[in-house]
């Protein structure tokens, strides 16, 4: 997901967060209406969220993120649809569920969350191969989840050498 919308682009339409619930969740319970970086907002907005279930089990918590991404396939192509526009910019679920990817079993202590936040953000916003390439190529509800989705897993993959460090 962009951090800004292209000057060229035509005028996006503005979601109904109150009465449609699939915009509600995929602009992040309106985190993804900031005027500028939605999609960094929207990842500070998962936070509070990821300390909720932070001390689940590792299987719950795993659940709780496969349905979440697997729910946002949908979430995400219902609302571009409806808005007219595949990765509308104030989208944010994906970047909820990277984030909460980038968390698995990770330890809930505020340096992890802040690396957690810092290294998915970066991903996400570089996105380096295959993120970027799964980011142009791939459409759809499944698209607009998919880099976020690999951008968490490296992130996590990074958190976790990181963790075997210290």
């Amino acid at each position: 997901m962009n951090e800004s919308t292209d000057k060229t682009s035509p005028k996006l339409l503005r979601p109904d967060l109150l009465r449609n619930p699939a915009q509600l969740l995929a602009f992040g319970f309106g985190s993804g209406l900031a005027p500028r970086a939605p999609g960094t907002v929207g990842t500070l907005a998962a936070i509070p969220l990821y300390l909720l279930i932070a001390d689940w089990s590792l299987f719950a918590y795993t659940v709780f993120v496969l349905v979440a991404g697997i729910a946002g396939v949908w979430i995400c192509a219902v609302a571009g649809r409806q808005l007219q526009v595949h990765d509308h910019p104030g989208i944010v679920w994906d970047e909820f569920v990277g984030f909460w990817i980038t968390m698995w079993a990770v330890p809930p202590e505020f340096i992890w969350i802040v690396c957690g936040f810092v290294v998915f953000r970066v991903l996400d916003v570089v996105k380096p191969w295959p993120i970027g390439m799964l980011d142009r190529q791939v459409h759809g509800g499944i698209g607009v989840m998919a880099d976020d989705a690999i951008a968490g897993v490296l992130a996590c993959i990074t958190l976790h050498l990181a963790i075997g460090v210290t």
